[in-house]
């Protein structure tokens, strides 16, 4: 195998690893981002998502240990079956927004780049007795994310195997003698997979997927697909001062009929008032010829009723898209507000 830098350069040259824009989102030239985002909606896109932060968790309590730090169910989740959940802390603020795949002998906790060492210090916090060990497998394992209406097709003959077509389903599967998990996502509006495999195959599985077809994307495409699908990430657009029932995903990521967890009796309290004070939606700026920055501040009637949080390009828009989050009252889509980049209008999403 040569040399992994030679595959670094390869992938900042096609639009930067994933590690790059999570750390440093500002805006870059990657040479074709209109094909490439052509690419990972319409056809088949490729992105290195090499860095994303990958928990493993074995032991016979894995399941139970998870269960009560979590807002999804988990003790019964089946084995190749996935879910979206919150960790919170004991005030019920976000400090993980993650997905987990139930995999044979253990369960995966999936989520953005860098979060390995908090999240493993989060569950070692509540770790007393219980059969689990907690493993981050961030550096052992390289995930690459392929997308596109043609995408399912596409790797399905490609890998000569059936994959999952259900949300966060999954399936280990090999690509000649590269070992493969294959999990369904939907960060784009047309859906995809995340393809997990060890990190020594990265090159080899990176060049694979690319020379039978799949075209490399870099942050400007997927920052803007994965905006028109409404698809938050954390630390961008979720942080640790969010309550869950903010984010607007609580029918994806949170379960009102399980028991007890960490920071539930705050969940359940927003649930019986029946409201949060914000909320994130999709907000358009249909003047602007840039997208705004995050922070800016949204107004009506002179006052600040939210704050952009991410915003790129649409280009099935032709005009900037953004998550913001917006204050009860002013979320209904078709409110119009205003902006330092002029008139701005809450959207539904996904686009």
């Amino acid at each position: 195998m040569s040399d992994p830098s030679q595959l670094h350069a390869e992938l900042a040259a096609a639009g930067g690893r994933f590690a790059t824009w999570f750390e440093q989102p500002a805006a870059a030239d990657f040479g074709e981002p209109r094909a490439e985002y052509e690419a990972l909606v319409g056809h088949v896109g490729l992105v290195d998502c090499t860095n994303r932060t990958q928990l493993e968790l074995t032991g016979a309590d894995r399941a139970k240990f998870l269960h009560n730090l979590s807002t999804q169910e988990i003790r019964k989740l089946p084995e190749g079956q996935g879910a979206e959940s919150y960790l919170l802390n004991a005030r019920g603020h976000v400090l993980a927004h993650v997905l987990v795949f139930c995999r044979p002998g253990s369960l995966l906790i999936e989520t953005v780049p860098g979060q390995g060492p908090r999240l493993a210090e989060h569950l070692d916090r509540y770790h007393i007795r219980e059969d689990v060990v907690v493993t981050d497998r961030s550096g052992d394992w390289a995930e690459l994310l392929v997308a596109g209406e043609q995408a399912p097709a596409w790797l399905a003959a490609l890998v000569k195997a059936e994959l999952p077509s259900e949300p966060l389903a999954h399936v280990d599967i090999a690509l000649g003698d590269i070992p493969l998990s294959v999990r369904r996502v939907a960060w784009t509006a047309a859906g995809g997979f995340l393809i997990s495999a060890p990190a020594e195959h990265a090159e080899r599985l990176w060049r694979a997927l690319r020379d039978a077809g799949a075209r490399p994307c870099g942050f400007d495409a997927l920052e803007a697909a994965r905006l028109e699908a409404g698809t938050p990430w954390y630390g961008h657009d979720i942080n640790d001062k969010n309550l869950p029932q903010e984010v607007g995903r609580d029918a994806l990521a949170i379960s009102f009929v399980k028991g007890c967890y960490i920071g539930q009796e705050t969940v359940a309290r927003i649930d019986a008032l029946g409201h949060v004070n914000k909320l994130l939606v999709g907000v358009h700026f249909p003047n602007a010829d840039r997208a705004p920055d995050p922070g800016t501040d949204l107004t009506a009637a002179g006052q600040s009723v939210g704050q952009v949080t991410s915003a790129a390009i649409s280009p099935k828009l032709g005009h900037p898209l953004a998550l913001a989050y917006v204050r009860r009252g002013h979320h209904e889509p078709g409110t119009r507000l205003d902006s330092p980049h002029g008139p701005a209008e809450v959207i539904s999403l996904p686009l």
